[in-house]
């Protein structure tokens, strides 16, 4: 096979060739934001580290310190690295620094580096992919007859890579840089020929489409997706260059905050359907705001449940919406106030169900009504500052692997969930664990037709709304995902701040790697960065700190402040919850420190099978609606992904590719933890340590192949709504 050089591999941006090599730029992380976590300017240094059960985080990172050197971080010539295939895989490659592609002044080129980055890490992860020894990932594609070359600027142990423009193998060199509708079409043709995945299953599949490499729908349908995809982004990159101010509401800013999208995800803000003009409204990335449509709901169709209480007395949920709509709306007597996204009116007044039950004045429009409602980064989850709820909405877009329709029997499980911990489970859980909590979905409204089919696209979810304007509450995946700032937003380094090595250390000689450099004045580049390389940075900054040693604590403490309580409540309940970046709310104090987390989501829980007989001790009849009970088998699969892979590793990718800590020392600093988990004084009877230490290989979901099948993982059964793989498990050593 022939082999390119690495130095070949041409690195100019999309549809743009680069004359001259771009100018070497900072880290990201040296940059502050003004308006994120203005209060870190007051704050005094010195914060210590918090106590867990056995070993302090500050002994656990100095035992960590003692690792090899971490890699300098992205882009540039390449040190030796692993072997592409059957190689070593937890390696970080030392790079000098330059520009990264994502803060191109071009917002459709920046797009166009997310969606082909999001691509690449997909397709090394699903099949299970390790560097090349010069720096060149190479992907053959046999079936269209050429090779995919790429650049790796940074290869990630736990999957957060980042790679520089592809090309195709042969091509002239003034051939512009392979676009993200290409590369999509190259990879889906590829899985094609090569087989399918079950759902659920751990083999291949070849069909006699696939052998003969025919399109399909489905492959038509991502090569779509990804297109709308970076579309929606480099809209949202311009627009958050050219509009900077955050909400005041730190919770709803946050939400607003998950601008590119899941890192491991083929089409992460593709929303088929959705207008540009609805776009403005609907989309939290552009902070947009609405009010919402609301329907009356004659009493012979209504179909509800409530645990709110107030003072010891239960709310019904009408009531809570009849609150939540506030004066004004025409509501005939006796019916109830029912809220919807504006969106969803329009996609379900026409399904026949809905336009009988219209017809017969069972179902009654009111019309748009109240204050504006913000969409969180669910899109279809919808908050206003102040309010005492939230609304889960019915939303039915295509947003990631689903359309977004509430289930009955979701409805059924956040209420169950909420009174399921009323049983005295939350009281023993905030004994152990007093910064942790569920944030509850204790109410819900739907339709039932008059023959007792329940009417899908009009049930909402009430969730409770437990924080403030001035709550720090942010949902990891928004924390760590880089996020454009406008020009000039950041303030500039000058050459006399030096600049940290991978691990935070500052360098010890000034023509090392990581030698000072003069920076560009902030107006003359827009900046990409996230709120957790801004947090650590500033922590870094006050308290006299290497970055890399700050990285560390703020990771543990993560770790005792959100992972731990979860753990718990799976040992101790036979709970699994379906923890991934973006059900999962941290807690910052005014320093930036984790303090507490939240889990929310109504459709994520997994009780136990083998704990069916606690559980219905603890709440009779728990399960009967809800279909929540799991096999142990399913559970801990989904539990090691959501929590172990999709969480906390790639909360260490994040870290890692941002710059801000060596991924193998928090790796290390992970395996300690879950040893302690398991084996320390206040051990745990999980499984998930045991299972994320010893095991070889780890199950994952693939985001792209569950696209390549069409599946939408809110329909079937939970073991076959997704596609899973196996990995390398970078824990285990």
């Amino acid at each position: 096979m022939h082999v390119t050089p690495a130095s070949e591999v041409r690195t100019h941006a999309y549809g743009r060739e680069a004359a001259t090599p771009q100018a070497p730029l900072p880290p990201p992380a040296e940059s502050s934001p003004g308006q994120v976590a203005p209060d870190l300017q007051q704050a005094q240094p010195g914060s210590q580290p918090i106590e867990p059960a056995s070993r302090p985080p500050a002994q656990a990172f100095r035992q960590t310190e003692q690792a090899p050197e971490p890699a300098e971080p992205l882009h540039g010539h390449v040190q030796p690295l692993p072997r592409q295939k059957g190689g070593p895989r937890n390696t970080e490659h030392r790079l000098e620094p330059v520009a990264d592609p994502l803060d191109h002044p071009d917002p459709h080129t920046a797009a166009q580096t997310a969606a082909v980055e999001n691509l690449l890490r997909c397709w090394v992860r699903e099949h299970d992919l390790t560097s090349s020894i010069d720096g060149t990932l190479r992907i053959p594609l046999p079936t269209t007859g050429t090779t995919l070359l790429v650049p790796i600027h940074y290869w990630s142990p736990t999957g957060w890579h980042r790679f520089g423009p592809p090309h195709l193998a042969g091509a002239p060199a003034c051939a512009p840089p392979v676009d993200a509708v290409t590369v999509a079409a190259l990879l889906a043709r590829e899985a094609a020929a090569r087989g399918t995945h079950e759902p659920g299953s751990h083999a291949l599949r070849p069909t006699a489409a696939h052998r003969s490499a025919s399109v399909t729908t489905d492959q038509l349908d991502l090569v779509g997706r990804v297109a709308d995809s970076a579309r929606r982004v480099a809209v949202f990159i311009a627009e958050r260059r050219a509009r900077a101010v955050d909400s005041t509401d730190l919770f709803l800013a946050a939400e607003q905050a998950l601008v590119l999208g899941h890192p491991l995800h083929p089409t992460p803000k593709s929303r088929e359907g959705l207008s540009d003009a609805e776009a403005r409204l609907y989309s939290p990335e552009l902070r947009g705001s609405f009010p919402l449509h609301w329907l009356a709901v004659a009493p012979s169709v209504l179909s509800t449940d409530s645990a709110w209480t107030e003072r010891g007395r239960v709310v019904p949920a009408e009531q809570l919406t009849a609150r939540l709509a506030g004066t004004g709306l025409p509501l005939p007597d006796g019916y109830a106030a029912l809220p919807l996204h504006p969106w969803q009116l329009r996609e379900v007044r026409h399904r026949s169900a809905v336009a009988a039950l219209l017809d017969a004045g069972l179902l009654r429009d009111l019309g748009p009504h109240g204050s504006p409602w913000h969409p969180t980064s669910s899109v279809r989850t919808v908050h206003r500052t102040g309010a005492p709820a939230m609304l889960k909405l019915s939303l039915g877009l295509r947003i990631t692997n689903s359309r977004r329709e509430n289930l009955r029997k979701e409805l059924h499980r956040g209420v169950e969930v909420h009174r399921l911990l009323r049983t005295g489970l939350a009281r023993q859980w905030q004994a152990a664990h007093p910064g942790f909590d569920i944030v509850r979905d204790p109410a819900w409204l739907a339709v039932t037709a008059p023959d007792g089919d329940p009417v899908p696209g009009l049930d909402v979810a009430i969730r409770h709304n437990p924080f403030g304007p001035g709550d720090d509450a942010s949902c990891l995946a928004g924390l760590v995902s880089p996020r454009p700032y406008a020009h000039g937003q950041l303030q500039a380094r000058t050459s006399s701040e030096p600049q940290e090595s991978h691990d935070g250390r500052q360098p010890q000689h000034p023509s090392g790697p990581s030698r000072q450099r003069s920076v560009s004045p902030p107006h003359e580049r827009p900046i990409t960065g996230s709120r957790l390389a801004d947090v650590v940075t500033r922590l870094a900054a006050r308290t006299g700190r290497p970055r890399g040693a700050v990285a560390a604590e703020w990771f543990l403490r993560y770790l005792e402040q959100v992972v731990r309580p979860v753990l718990w409540l799976d040992s101790e309940a036979g709970i699994a919850l379906e923890a991934h970046q973006q059900n999962t709310l941290l807690l910052l104090d005014p320093d930036g420190w984790p303090v507490g987390g939240r889990y929310r989501d109504n459709q994520g829980y997994y009780f136990r099978e083998s704990r069916r007989a606690d559980l219905d001790a603890r709440l009779p009849g728990i399960g009967e609606h809800s279909d929540t009970f799991v096999s142990d088998e399913v559970t801990d699969e989904r539990f090691a992904y959501y929590l172990g892979i999709n969480n906390v590793l790639g909360l260490i990718g994040a870290f890692g590719s941002q710059r801000l800590a060596n991924e193998q020392l928090l790796l290390a600093a992970f395996r300690r933890f879950l040893t302690d988990v398991a084996t320390g004084p206040a051990r745990l009877s999980t499984t998930l340590p045991a299972h994320l230490l010893d095991s070889p290989v780890l199950r994952c979901k693939a985001n792209l192949l569950t696209r390549l099948h069409g599946l939408d993982e809110l329909v079937g059964p939970v073991d076959t709504q997704s596609v899973y793989v196996t990995i390398a498990n970078p824990l285990h050593s």
